[in-house]
C-alpha cells in the first residue's frame, strides 16, 4: 500500500486530491443552495480555452487557465444579474464557446496532443507537477480563507437572495465573490479531476450531505469528509487499478452518495416507526385518565386515540405489535409502567396542551 508514495507523482497528485477534496464541496454547498450546480461545468468549459492559450504560448496553462475562469466567472455573474429572457442563451453561448476554442488551439499548436486534451478535460495523476502544486495550495488556501471570513454573507445570499438585498447586504458582490471561487476551484481541480468533471465533485458530495445532516453546519462538515474520500480514495483507487483519475473519484463520490442515501432512508423509516406523540400536559400513569394497554415489555395509554409510551425523557407513539420485547432494554425504564420522575418531566417539558 505505502508504494504508492515512492512515486513523486502519486504524491503530487494526492496531495493536489487533499486540497480538491476540501475546497471544492466548501464552495460547492454555495452553489447547490443557489441552483447553480452547473456553473461549475460551464466554467470548466471556458477554463479549457485558457488551458489552450498556456500551451499556444508555452506559458504556465494553469495561470492562464485562472485568468480565464475568473474572467468567464465575472461575465457569468453579471449575466445573470441582469436577467432578461437572453441571459441563458448568452451563458451557454459562452461555454460551447469556450470548449471549443480550447479544442481548436490545443489542435493547432506544437505542444498539443490528444493525450495533453484528455488531461485536462478529464483528469490525469501524472499531469500534475510540483509547480501545479505549489499554485493548487495558495488558491485552495484562499479558497478557504474567503469561505470562511464570508461565510454568513455567502449562506444568508444564497439561501433567500431576495431577504438579503432588503437587509442591506451587497449581494451582488458577495455573488461575485462566490463565483470566483468556483472559478478557482475549477482551476486546482484539473489536473486531478477533469474539467468536466469538477462540478461533479462539488455537487455530489453536497447532496448526500443534505441527505443525512440535519444543519447547513453538519451538512458543509459531511460533505467535506465525503469530498476528501472521494477526492483520495478516488487517486489511490485508480493508481491500482490503472483507470482515469478524474472518473474514478466521481464514481466514488456517487457510490458514497448511493450509500449515505440508503442509510439516511433507514433512518427516516426507523424514525416513522418510532414516531414521538407531539405534546403533553401531564404525566401518564395509574389514576392519569387514560386506558392503560399492556405492550409486550412495558404499558402504552391509550390517548386521543394513540398509543402513548414513555421513552427516553419523552413520550413516543406506539403501534400495537411495533416492537420486540427487548427493543427498550437498557433504556433505564424497560418494564416500568409508570412515567414518573425526571423520565416524565423531560416528557411534559417537551409541550403544553394535548
Amino acid at each position: 500500500m505505502l508504494e504508492i508514495l515512492d512515486y513523486a507523482f502519486m504524491r503530487n497528485a494526492l496531495l493536489a486530491a487533499l486540497l480538491i477534496g476540501v475546497a471544492a464541496p466548501l464552495v460547492g454547498i454555495f452553489m447547490v443552495q443557489r441552483r447553480l450546480s452547473l456553473i461549475g461545468d460551464g466554467l470548466g468549459h471556458v477554463a479549457l480555452a485558457g488551458v489552450a492559450v498556456g500551451i499556444l504560448t508555452s506559458s504556465s496553462p494553469v495561470l492562464t487557465a485562472l485568468l480565464t475562469a475568473v474572467a468567464a466567472a465575472v461575465a457569468i455573474e453579471f449575466t445573470r444579474a441582469r436577467g432578461g429572457p437572453t441571459s441563458d442563451l448568452a451563458l451557454a453561448l459562452m461555454f460551447y464557446g469556450g470548449i471549443a476554442l480550447g479544442v481548436v488551439l490545443i489542435g493547432i499548436s506544437p505542444e498539443g496532443t490528444p493525450a495533453n486534451l484528455t488531461a485536462y478535460l478529464f483528469g490525469s495523476i501524472t499531469a500534475t507537477t510540483t509547480g501545479d502544486l505549489y499554485v493548487f495550495l495558495a488558491l485552495t488556501l484562499v479558497v478557504l480563507l474567503v469561505t470562511w471570513a464570508l461565510r454568513p454573507w455567502l449562506f444568508a445570499a444564497a439561501q433567500d437572495e431576495e431577504y438579503a438585498r432588503a437587509a442591506g447586504m451587497p449581494v451582488t458582490a458577495v455573488n461575485l465573490i462566490l463565483s470566483i471561487l468556483t472559478a478557482v476551484t475549477v482551476v486546482v481541480s484539473m489536473r486531478v479531476v477533469g474539467l468536466l468533471l469538477i462540478s461533479a465533485l462539488m455537487v455530489i458530495p453536497n447532496a448526500a450531505a443534505q441527505a443525512i445532516a440535519r444543519s447547513f453546519r453538519g451538512a458543509m462538515t459531511f460533505a467535506v469528509g465525503l469530498g476528501l474520500i472521494s477526492a483520495v480514495g478516488g487517486v489511490i483507487t485508480s493508481f491500482y487499478a490503472e483507470t482515469p483519475s478524474g472518473g474514478t473519484i466521481v464514481l466514488l463520490a456517487l457510490a458514497l452518495f448511493v450509500v449515505v442515501s440508503v442509510i439516511a432512508a433507514w433512518q427516516r423509516r426507523r424514525d416513522a416507526a418510532h414516531a414521538r406523540a407531539e405534546r403533553h400536559d401531564h404525566e401518564h400513569g395509574p389514576g392519569c385518565g387514560h386506558e392503560a394497554i399492556r405492550h409486550k415489555d412495558h404499558m402504552d395509554y391509550l390517548h386521543d386515540g394513540h398509543r402513548h409510551a414513555a421513552h427516553g425523557g419523552h413520550y413516543d407513539e406506539h403501534a400495537p405489535d411495533e416492537h420486540a420485547p427487548d427493543e427498550h432494554a437498557g433504556d433505564g425504564h424497560a418494564g416500568d409502567e409508570h412515567a414518573t420522575g425526571a423520565h416524565a418531566r423531560g416528557a411534559h417539558a417537551r409541550g403544553a396542551g394535548s
